[in-house]
């Protein structure tokens, strides 16, 4: 692969090219988002996502920005946390997701302290250290350019902020066959029969194979810039909470 492509899931494309590509799946999925993560997971990204809200110690007041938040699920955790007088931002570059997000959030009443946005995660439009926490769950491994990405998280975070990554990542090696047999033989299958679209679903199992494993990640966030970094293996490593800290 050379400087001007990069990975969408097992094909070489050009650089300028995978964004469009990652969001012309999530425009197919964005309806059945939610089904495709309980297919995905055997419905543990309920669980796990409630994990990585609980180790963020997330206090009433603080301004919270949930990147690639997709359909909301992690937005519906954290606004009751920071109440009133904080405030999530739901940010995803795919508007079909967004605005799947935010029409599923107002049928549960959550309204009064979210905010939307779309963008870019290696551009993040705000201004710097405005944000006591940033998570992006299962969507790092789409971005582009990650270490920008995390670099823009970075800037964007106030001294002592956090920022909590959870992502698919590589299990322990006895996991593996079952894994594997899952992800490339069930899965498409599931997609094809759920939402008739098994390349989308083929596809998030390729690119969760092609994202960088836990140490790796963890050195990009030392990179980026961050400090005090830890991983936290959840279900035998098929995913992984890194959580790095701004000083």
């Amino acid at each position: 692969m050379s400087d001007k492509s990069t990975h969408f899931g097992f094909q070489d494309v050009p650089i300028e090219e995978k964004a469009r590509k990652v969001r012309a799946v999530f425009d197919s999925v964005a309806g059945d988002y939610d089904l495709m993560n309980d297919a995905m997971s055997l419905g543990l990204h309920r669980l796990w996502k409630r994990a990585v809200v609980d180790m963020a110690g997330i206090q009433p007041g603080q301004h919270i920005l949930d990147l690639a938040g997709g359909t909301g699920d992690l937005t519906r955790l954290l606004a009751p946390r920071t109440g009133a007088d904080g405030m999530v931002v739901l940010s995803d570059i795919n508007s079909s997701m967004l605005n799947t997000g935010r029409a599923r959030l107002l049928d549960r009443g959550i309204a009064g302290n979210v905010d939307y946005l779309q963008g870019n995660a290696e551009q993040l439009p705000f201004t710097d250290n405005c944000f006591d926490c940033i998570f992006i769950a299962f969507g790092l491994r789409n971005v582009t350019r990650k270490q920008a990405a995390l670099e823009s998280m970075y800037r964007v975070l106030k001294p002592g902020g956090r920022l909590l990554i959870l992502e698919f990542s590589k299990p322990v090696a006895a996991l593996k066959p079952a894994y594997d047999f899952y992800s490339f033989t069930v899965l498409p299958r599931l997609g094809r029969l759920l939402a008739g679209d098994a390349d989308s679903y083929r596809y998030l199992a390729e690119s969760i194979r092609m994202h960088p494993d836990q140490q790796t990640l963890a050195g990009m966030l030392r990179s980026a810039g961050f400090e005090d970094c830890d991983v936290h293996n959840l279900t035998g490593g098929i995913v992984a909470i890194h959580r790095g800290y701004k000083f």
